[in-house]
């Protein structure tokens, strides 16, 4: 490496230890690319995690490959101030739009799936145990019109019974233009569990709850544990899941960012690559987590809370980009960087979070990094946080150093 390159190398480590803490230890590394004339540097430590606080419990909504709340706050705390405009244009559950809105900043949320407002939205006004209680009081435990068990493989048919009544009322609530803020934060929590593997969800034995299998596999389902759907009061559910999300307590001044955020909220249903609804230069930092290749089925996963909620599950689907090959997946990336280029504010980051897929054959901040540059993004470096095991894990494909720990990996950018 020549002097000059070795300085700038040495200048941009040091630029990215800014954010970090001092005392904790880290790897260097190096990236280099072909067609850049220095070395973008690698960071492997721990960022988070056990060195942060405990992430509220209003983040615990199930989504399929959402990232850990400690993530966003990372970079929310170093790179913005008070005021600022966060923005993940892969919304999801909205981990970033909630920890934005806790940290006093204004947020912009996009996902091409209407399920993300449905689940974040309620969460920036939490209601209280007691009016949630009575709204559901008043909310019939049958529909209006008799209706077959369609779904009798998931659950029993009171249960339906129940889940078609509360299907009825929000989407006579949402037509009527009248679905206020309990009745949203009901349909937030009905949706969350619709499906899953305990019994603190209304159906049999299934699935995680950020994957509902198709009727064909929960026949097998039912076969392979020889079990029948039994009665579960959705009421009782939707009370106990309320109580938890709402166990940590909520301080005054988070209450007051809430409420502030949710006034100035954008949600935004929209392709990433053409979000003309965001002003230029306006963001201050980007934090999101992109769909990866042809990994996750986003929609096939979501198909049981599109229906709950009024929802075509094919239509969005259409409209998801999971591409099967890589040079694909940069080109909708690249589009998707030059429009985050338009709405970042010069001086502006992106913390793009990544990941080791195909086995670990493909390490995305390769591919990320080039495209980037061309949209016109200075690199600051990668980042790597090892964190403990999670169960989803090998979803990427990443190999975990023999199970004991997890990697994410953040490629972090400047808008010069």
């Amino acid at each position: 490496m020549k002097k000059t390159d070795l300085a700038n190398y040495i200048e941009n480590v040091n630029k990215l230890t800014k954010i970090t803490e001092p005392d904790v230890p880290y790897i260097f590394d190096k990236l280099e690319l072909p067609d850049y004339n220095q070395p973008i540097p690698i960071i492997t430590r721990e960022l988070w995690t056990a060195r942060q606080r405990q992430a509220h419990s209003l983040h615990e909504i199930s989504y399929r490959a959402c990232f850990k709340p400690q993530l966003p706050r990372f970079f929310i705390s170093r790179l913005t101030t008070e005021s600022q405009v966060v923005y993940d244009p892969f919304a999801g559950r909205g981990t970033t739009a909630l920890e934005a809105a806790f940290l006093g900043r204004k947020f912009i949320s996009n996902d091409i799936n209407p399920l993300s407002k449905i689940l974040t939205q309620p969460r920036l006004l939490p209601p209280s145990i007691t009016s949630i209680s009575d709204r559901l009081k008043t909310i019939p435990k049958k529909p209006s019109q008799p209706a077959i068990n369609h779904l009798d493989m998931f659950y029993h048919k009171d249960t339906f019974d129940e889940i078609l009544a509360l299907r009825e009322y929000f989407l006579n609530k949402e037509k009527s233009n009248s679905l206020d803020g309990i009745d949203s934060w009901i349909r937030m929590v009905a949706t969350n569990r619709l499906t899953g593997h305990s019994p603190g969800f209304f159906s049999v034995y299934t699935l995680p709850p950020n994957q509902a299998t198709s009727i064909e596999g929960q026949i097998k389902i039912n076969e392979k544990y020889k079990q029948r759907p039994e009665y579960k009061n959705t009421y009782d559910i939707i009370i106990k899941k309320s109580r938890s999300l709402l166990s940590s307590e909520i301080q005054e001044h988070e209450r007051v960012n809430l409420d502030r955020a949710r006034k100035s909220a954008i949600f935004l249903t929209k392709d990433a690559r053409n979000t003309p609804e965001i002003e230029s230069e306006s963001v201050a930092l980007t934090v999101t987590s992109p769909p990866f290749l042809d990994i996750v089925q986003y929609a096939e996963d979501n198909w049981l809370r599109c229906w709950f909620n009024g929802l075509d599950a094919n239509e969005i689907g259409k409209n998801i980009s999971t591409p099967s090959s890589i040079e694909v997946w940069q080109a909708v990336m690249k589009a998707v960087f030059l429009e985050l280029y338009r709405i970042s504010i010069f001086g502006g980051h992106v913390a793009f979070e990544v990941g080791e897929v195909r086995r670990g054959r493909v390490q995305m901040e390769n591919l990320v990094m080039p495209i980037a540059i061309s949209a016109g993004f200075q690199p600051v470096g990668v980042l790597l946080n090892e964190q403990v095991f999670t169960k989803t894990s090998h979803i990427w494909g990443v190999e975990n150093n023999s199970g004991g720990t997890n990697t994410n990996r953040i490629v972090l950018l400047k808008k010069p």
